[in-house]
């Protein structure tokens, strides 16, 4: 019988705003830490004015802040320090992604978090990281994909630097972020002893392009943009069909011949042109033309079954209606439905981890701004319904 929540009993003060550092509190209260969102009073997250709305809410905001509770405070003012401080004693884990210093300048920086608290795992993510030369730039996702080097590899050969087509820097943040704080987890369970993770998204984005660095460090060449074709093997690309577009990804020798045998053109295969990756490679422009002129014969559905039952990987390149429809994605139930007390019916994204003891739940809606204020400050610091609207028209709550 499943339990819930692999991280149920931890306690996580959100600060954070937009995307890398809601997207990280997300993933971490899907699998069942308890999250407080800490919010701007009477403005909130940015991202509650981004689109696209329902009933007035932000789908964006609603799709990335499930699962938390939602309370208002203002860190501006001396009591509201002060009641984050009494919070803070009560957390494990505090999670921020202001600009480096911010913290410190409120005088909530680690340091005296770390006082308050010396188990707490304090987590930071900024554009560019707390120390270096770069610390105080401004970090959106943009900067992030263009800072690492992803925007100069991506795109086509005749056209310029490309972002990625989703706010990947911010999400390669926030996934980095969860993993180190997870780590500090461990740390703290075997030591007793908290600490601070900080992540910056140019040092995320550089340390995903796992298999573009090394041509250039190791290879002495700089990658240029090759539109969807692979540096590394050949031929693992897009092609036109009948009806549209599919991917082939036959990346080793064994594929590419089950490929050539699929086609009809098993001689292909022992052609010493192409009889390894690295040929393959440098000839990629010959045996393009050649598996465009068969794709073109089929259907996108025909063309990637037959692959399939020959085992050559392929795939449709689908858009996200037919995504959200896919039986497999369904499945995995990778689009769920939350009842949102505004918007009504909202379907979210999914939790990608699949456990067999503690799989995630996602089944409380995000948060309406402080509407959690009187649950949380009551039960966490003992404040009283009349003390807490006290607050809220003083404006620190």
């Amino acid at each position: 019988m499943k339990t819930k929540g692999a991280l149920e009993g931890i306690r996580i003060l959100d600060l954070s705003r937009v995307l890398a550092g809601p997207f990280c509190t997300m993933m971490l209260a899907d699998l069942g830490a308890e999250v407080i969102k800490i919010e701007i009073p009477g403005k909130g997250d940015d991202s509650r004015s981004f689109g696209p709305f329902v009933n007035g809410e932000s789908g964006y905001y609603m799709n990335v802040n499930r699962n938390k509770a939602g309370v208002t405070l203002n860190l501006k003012k001396q009591e509201g320090r002060e009641l984050f401080l009494k919070m803070v004693e009560k957390a494990d884990i505090v999670v921020e992604n202001y600009r480096p210093g911010v913290m410190e300048k409120l005088g909530l920086g680690y340091d005296v978090l770390k006082e308050t608290n010396p188990k707490i795992i304090y987590g930071a993510v900024s554009g560019f990281g707390h120390y270096g030369p770069y610390t105080q730039r401004p970090g959106y996702d943009v900067i992030g994909q263009a800072s690492c080097g992803l925007m100069s590899v991506t795109g086509w050969p005749d056209g310029g630097p490309t972002r990625v087509g989703t706010a990947m820097a911010d999400s390669l943040a926030g996934y980095s972020l969860a993993i180190g704080i997870l780590a500090a987890l461990q740390y703290r369970s075997s030591t007793g002893v908290g600490q601070k993770v900080d992540i910056g998204m140019m040092d995320a984005g550089i340390a995903s392009m796992q298999i573009i660095y090394p041509i250039y460090t190791m290879g002495g060449r700089l990658p240029e943009r090759i539109g969807n074709r692979y540096e590394s093997n050949y031929p693992t690309d897009t092609f036109e069909t009948k009806d549209g577009m599919m991917v082939i990804g036959a990346a080793n020798d064994k594929l590419w011949a089950k490929l050539c045998e699929v086609m009809g053109k098993p001689e292909l295969a022992a052609d010493e042109r192409y009889d390894s990756n690295p040929k393959r490679v440098e000839h990629y422009m010959e045996i393009r033309p050649v598996i465009q002129e068969w794709t073109r014969n089929y259907t996108t559905k025909d063309a990637v079954e037959l692959l399939l039952e020959h085992g050559v990987p392929a795939s449709p390149i689908n858009d996200l209606a037919q995504v959200t429809e896919d039986p497999h994605a369904r499945a995995r139930e990778m689009f769920v439905h939350v009842t949102h007390p505004v918007a009504g019916d909202t379907v979210l994204n999914g939790s990608q981890f699949k456990m067999t003891e503690t799989d995630p739940l996602i089944e409380r809606p995000a948060p309406l701004l402080g509407q959690h204020n009187e649950e949380v400050y009551g039960e966490l610091l003992g404040l009283s319904a009349g003390q807490i609207a006290q607050l809220e028209e003083q404006g620190i709550m």
